[in-house]
């Protein structure tokens, strides 16, 4: 029940926020003279989407549209794009969460790579549409392989060390609600 507490939500709402601060940090940092010929994993939504998954109260909606949002202007994205299909998608992730739950962790890995590849699809054809240049494909495809692939180290480690795990079916919050 401790873990269910509103001490305990507020903290790890406001663990999401120091999270994003940290990948913002290191994301911004300047490590490399060239340019990667390689493209990382986008942390950020990864995180999202697996807190959205397993305990979607972690994440309430303004808190990924402020984060998004800010991610979008200090990644030099167009301003709102990403952070819209981020936040629609991290939306219909916790809708979806409860079914996913039952199941195995599989399942949830491919729920994550089906909304991240709806998202990455829909935001290269809106660029597209508004004539924007969307970059290289191939840095693209690379990135979604890589935010893909990351999941499982990202939802592992958000368990082993933050406590964010899978809420079982007969589990309630601190008001009664089912979560």
């Amino acid at each position: 029940m401790a873990e269910n507490s509103p001490a305990r939500l507020w903290s790890m709402r406001a663990t999401y926020f120091g999270l994003a601060f940290v990948v913002f940090f290191f994301h911004l940092l300047p490590l490399q003279i060239m340019p990667s010929r390689v493209a990382g994993p986008d942390i950020l939504t990864v995180l999202t989407f697996a807190w959205a998954l397993r305990r979607p109260s972690y994440v309430p909606m303004l808190s990924v549209a402020v984060v998004m949002l800010l991610a979008d202007f200090l990644f030099h994205r167009p301003p709102g794009l990403w952070a819209l299909l981020v936040l629609l998608a991290a939306e219909w992730l916790k809708v979806r969460g409860r079914h996913v739950r039952e199941n195995t962790f599989v399942a949830e890995w491919i729920t994550a790579a089906t909304a991240l590849f709806v998202v990455t699809v829909i935001y290269r054809v809106i660029l597209a549409v508004l004539i924007v240049t969307p970059g290289m494909l191939s840095l693209w495809v690379m990135q979604y392989g890589m935010t893909v692939a990351v999941y499982p180290l990202v939802a592992a480690i958000s368990y082993l060390a933050l406590g964010v795990r899978r809420s079982t079916p007969g589990e309630y919050d601190h008001t009664g609600r089912p979560l």
